[in-house]
């Protein structure tokens, strides 16, 4: 497994591992685009743990680096003690938070981050390096920072190059309420309601749904609110007929500063029980990751799958998933776009509850 201080490169199958100190070595150089990053070819570092004393320093450096960095762990490493970096892969299957267990196949754990980061090695860095400094701001400030870096993205080559090579996706016509809104003494129910299209969230639902969420805010009557789905999913995630369709990426960003569903349910997390069911993706598990407690049925799964779309999560996800699983595993699930089971959610915390 150890290989030359060439991080990241490799065809998907073997990537390159340093020691803590050849990677301190490797960084002491520069940390400018020649040394790693996505503009020197170089945009995922993989480090061996094996050397504490380097790892501080590791860290330090990391915090600025323009590269996914990831941090593997041994039969030896003191996993109470993580270290501040992207993602942190140990033995085993259920290694304590923030770790990911890479099981009895790590060659497969790092072969699967490999391809999903070099395949798209600008929007994963840039996923990292919010998810540094997100967590540490108010939500409203993190949506914004999420935004403002989608809306790069969205006019970034990867992007632009991912709309062209899609099949076409024929736009369907809705007369209903893209969310049902009903009121029941002191509950509000929000249902969405395109089940034709595995609720997928367009900006009609986006505006249905802040209107209900408003509801709530202005009404202190309104106790209890519960956010669900009907038909076969909560969510397919982004209505993908809409995508390519705003008039710029600036315009997009202004509109999701202003109409965005995340921060009311932010705002209103204590009195929010999300039910989600069936295929949860992309805005399907960052919306819900808002409430304050999140019912899965037994045939929930959860999938991010925007960072292979050139872009990042860009619902609320790299700030409400995190709040609730820590960044290193939502960094895990955004860059390998791993489909994770309702037990895996559970156990990790992005669901407090299975209900048959």
């Amino acid at each position: 497994m150890a290989g030359p201080p060439v991080p990241g490169e490799g065809d998907g199958d073997e990537v390159a591992v340093l020691g803590s100190n050849e990677a301190v070595a490797l960084l002491g150089r520069g940390l400018d685009a020649e040394v790693v990053g996505p503009l020197a070819g170089r945009p995922l570092l993989v480090v061996r743990l094996d050397e504490p004393g380097a790892e501080a320093e590791l860290v330090d450096l990391a915090r600025f680096l323009p590269s996914v960095v990831v941090g593997l762990a041994d039969q030896h490493t003191d996993l109470s003690r993580p270290p501040e970096l992207d993602v942190l892969l140990a033995p085993g299957s259920n290694p304590p938070a923030p770790w990911v267990g890479w099981g009895d196949d790590l060659d497969s754990a790092l072969g699967r981050l490999a391809v999903g980061v070099t395949a798209s090695p600008a929007s994963s860095v840039g996923l990292v390096q919010l998810l540094r400094f997100s967590p540490r701001l108010s939500v409203a400030d993190a949506l914004v920072g999420e935004s403002l870096l989608y809306g790069l993205l969205q006019a970034g080559p990867a992007h632009r190059r991912w709309l062209a090579e899609r099949p076409p996706v024929r736009r369907r016509s809705f007369t209903g309420p893209a969310v049902d809104i009903e009121r029941d003494g002191a509950t509000l129910r929000l249902v969405l309601n395109r089940p034709e299209v595995r609720n997928a969230y367009s900006a009609a639902m986006r505006d249905d749904l802040v209107a209900g969420l408003h509801l709530a805010v202005a009404d202190p009557g309104i106790e209890r609110i519960e956010l669900s789905g009907r038909g076969p999913s909560f969510s397919s995630g982004g209505d993908l007929s809409e995508f390519g369709t705003t008039p710029d990426p600036v315009t997009a960003h202004l509109v999701r500063s202003t109409r965005n569903a995340g921060y009311w349910l932010d705002v209103l997390a204590a009195r929010t029980t999300a039910v989600v069911h069936g295929p949860c993706v992309g805005a399907g598990v960052e919306l819900p990751a808002f409430a304050g407690h999140v019912v899965a049925r037994p045939d929930a799964t959860f999938h991010l799958p925007e960072v292979p779309m050139g872009l990042v999560p860009g619902a609320g996800g790299t700030v409400s998933i995190p709040r609730r699983i820590g960044r290193q595993r939502t960094a895990w699930l955004a860059l390998t776009a791993a489909h994770l089971d309702v037990d895996g959610a559970l156990a990790w915390g992005l669901v407090d509850d299975v209900a048959g």
